[in-house]
């Protein structure tokens, strides 16, 4: 067998990234949307182009130096040009919908993005007032001169340099840098101007940007401005670390937190008409190349719409989604544990409630006085969980509570590490995970005193422990208290504890152990069952896929006839739809209200009833990361009921013509051709959560 997927049979990863994040601009110009909705992809669009750079260009950046190949073929810095080239393309495709599409649209509405010279005396006075008492004392101007270097710029900070000239020395031109306060919003609303032709809903709005600029005279009294520009600067945050060097997690973490703050700058970006002089002093400083700068016809503040979808504005937005409980939740009467000793649970949110299901479980644990243990695996989450305080008030009532954080989980560190030492605290044990491994398994565990002994509830999930990203992220949580399934979560947590050799995991998928050997051994029992005349077929959802020996053994699948159909969200480096290699596989990216996040994997096995084949669901995606450098859970579905529940997912999956958007064999992706009226699948599948609990009801 080939040890590498050959050039021509697998897409550039990073430009599948990107790939995924024009679909996600597309969605910004599609109607059917709220206004304020389409803004929102237009919003989601530009943080992703921000991730981007901080974690896979700042990685390929530090690549160059080594001059190694990436799995495609390119170098580092062939790719770094490909790259440059696609996201310049995709900028000016954002421009482009801002200036023709979206800002046109909110005007339409009533809702205006001013420029000073637009704003009436009465608001010039109000802005004025307003950056005298707010802004203006919390300016810190950083001037630049031979007593004073080159002021730090934070990461995804915006400033505006300033060229300056001293009255008194007309001959001398000083430099000086003024951060845009991130303390207030970038958009600040102006107070509506009564006149009898004014319209009551009508919104302005003016930038920060815009307004610090306004006021640089007053920044700098006495001195001649020359010239001003804004810019914003992206740093680096793919650091390399040595873990097994590292005496304290924690500390190690904290020091690279540290260091992300200094770390190199991979992009400059500038706005119209950018002063040369001061381009050309900031990529000095900065130590940047032109081929790090990138430059915007359209003003920076006018790019940064987070604030729009917070205006108060109900009909430019989806109408309020209420998770609803499901029926067997609703009984306060009885407790959690009793359902779940009798069967096995399934929940899917954000279409069924976190609070009432996953929080209800661990809240009924800590006040349940028979429950003398509860163990749980935070990967993102905040100091304002609710899981926080019931963890600290299970430990405060003597009950053992462990709960591991993993510190390590990128742009939550530090919200981690407040984590974690508010537990300790309070005398919750802590664990920071296994050396060289992310912990990204999502599992709590509850032992229960029992009149038969001793027994173990568990939950196993596809998302994280996050109240808040519960209500757009779509997950699946499995409740159960089989033996078999709480034995395999007892086991590893104790190798997450206390580094366990355990590896005869009796249901569990576990990675870094078995899980990638058992999904190629699942794939090869469908090429078994194609080669031998039976049904035969795979459905795998997911976020991302790009393991390579996965992807192989899939085109091996597509060659014996298994039929296979994948739903990726973004990076997929499997090359689809090409002659004798992939004509049975099809790959979907499903865009939509909610991100698609919760990993399913199905395989038909030779059953002629498709609900009949094996089911799983889990937190790892097929990457070499998730099955090689972290540990992660997929757990197996038993029960019958739940089976046909997913099913009945898949069906809404493929059926849906409204959200869903194809990828060709060279990498490309075409939306589904779709009527106006045609729903999506995030609305059928509130629709039919709704129907469902109300039928079980009457």
């Amino acid at each position: 067998m080939e040890k590498r997927i050959s050039k021509s049979n697998r897409i550039n990863r990073e430009l599948s990234w990107l790939q995924f994040n024009e679909r996600v601009l597309s969605e910004s110009q599609d109607q059917r949307y709220p206004l304020l909705e389409q803004v929102k992809f237009f919003n989601i669009f530009s943080t992703n182009l921000d991730e981007f750079f901080m974690k896979r260009v700042g990685g390929l950046m530090r690549q160059v130096a080594v001059n190694t190949r990436t799995k495609d073929g390119h170098s580092p810095a062939e790719t770094l040009i490909v790259v440059r080239k696609r996201v310049l393309k995709l900028i000016s495709k954002q421009q482009t919908i801002l200036k023709n599409e979206l800002l046109p649209k909110l005007r339409k509405k009533s809702v205006y993005l001013k420029k000073w010279e637009q704003l009436t005396p009465e608001q010039k006075k109000f802005a004025t007032d307003f950056f005298n008492q707010k802004i203006f004392p919390i300016l810190t101007p950083l001037a630049v001169d031979p007593g004073h270097p080159f002021p730090f710029l934070s990461n995804l900070s915006t400033s505006i340099g300033v060229a300056l000239q001293n009255v008194d020395h007309v001959d001398e031109e000083l430099f000086a840098r003024v951060k845009i306060p991130d303390a207030f919003p970038t958009w600040i609303e102006l107070p509506k101007i009564k006149t009898l032709r004014s319209i009551a809903d009508k919104v302005e709005l003016l930038s920060i940007h815009d307004l610090v600029t306004q006021h640089l005279e007053q920044i700098f009294p006495g001195m001649i401005i020359k010239a001003s520009m804004i810019f914003r600067i992206t740093r680096n945050a793919d650091i390399e670390r040595d873990e097994e060097d590292a005496e304290d997690l924690l500390e190690m973490i904290t020091e690279e937190l540290r260091e992300r703050k200094f770390a190199d700058i991979v992009r400059l970006e500038v706005g119209p008409d950018a002063d040369m002089r001061i381009l050309e002093r900031l990529k000095e400083e900065l130590e940047v190349s032109a081929e790090d700068v990138f430059p915007y016809d359209l003003p920076l503040d006018i790019l940064n719409l987070n604030d729009l979808p917070n205006l108060p504005l109900n009909a430019l937005k989806y109408k309020t989604w209420h998770p609803t409980i499901p029926h067997i939740f609703k009984d306060d009467t009885q407790s959690l544990f009793q359902i779940l000793n009798n069967q096995d649970v399934l929940v899917h949110h954000p279409f069924e409630s976190f609070s009432a299901t996953v929080e209800r479980f661990i809240r009924e644990a800590v006040d349940d006085p028979h429950v003398i243990a509860i163990k749980m695996t935070l990967y993102r989450t905040g100091i304002a969980s609710p899981f926080i305080p019931l963890l600290i008030r299970a430990a405060e009532s003597g009950k053992q509570v462990v709960c591991l954080v993993e510190l390590k989980a990128r742009f939550d560190e530090a919200r981690n590490i407040q984590v974690a030492q508010t537990l300790e605290k309070a005398g919750v044990h802590v664990v920071y995970g296994i050396v060289g491994l992310k912990t990204h398994c999502k599992l709590s565990l509850v032992v229960r005193k029992e009149t038969e002994g001793v027994k173990c509830y568990c939950h196993i999930g596809t998302g994280n422990y996050h109240s808040v990203t519960s209500q757009f992220y779509t997950d699946l949580g499995l409740f159960t208290s089989s033996p078999h399934f709480t034995d395999d979560v007892v086991h590893l947590f104790h190798y997450l504890t206390g580094r366990s050799l355990y590896k005869s995991y009796q249901k569990l998928l576990v990675a870094p152990i078995q899980m990638k050997k058992k999904f190629i051994d699942l794939i090869q029992f469908e090429i078994f069952a194609a080669k031998n005349k039976k049904p035969a077929m795979i459905i795998a959802k997911m976020n991302s896929l790009e393991d390579e020996d996965i992807i192989r053994k899939l085109y091996e699948a597509s060659r014996a006839g298994v039929k296979i159909l994948l739903f990726v969200r973004g990076v997929c480096i499997l090359r689809p739809k090409v002659k004798n290699l992939s004509e049975n596989i099809k790959v979907i990216s499903i865009i939509g209200r909610f991100l698609e996040h919760s990993r399913i994997y199905y395989f038909r096995h030779g059953s002629k009833i498709p609900e009949n084949g094996a089911f799983y669901i889990g937190s790892a995606d097929w990457m070499h990361r998730n099955l090689h450098a972290r540990v992660e859970a997929v757990a197996p579905i038993e029960s019958p009921n739940i089976k046909i529940k997913i099913w009945n997912l898949f069906k809404m999956l493929i059926k849906d013509k409204r959200q869903s958007w194809e990828m060709n064999s060279n990498g490309g992706y075409a939306k589904h051709e779709s009527h106006r009226r045609d729903v999506g699948v995030h609305q059928k599948l509130m629709d039919y959560t709704l129907a469902q609990n109300e039928d079980l009801q009457n």
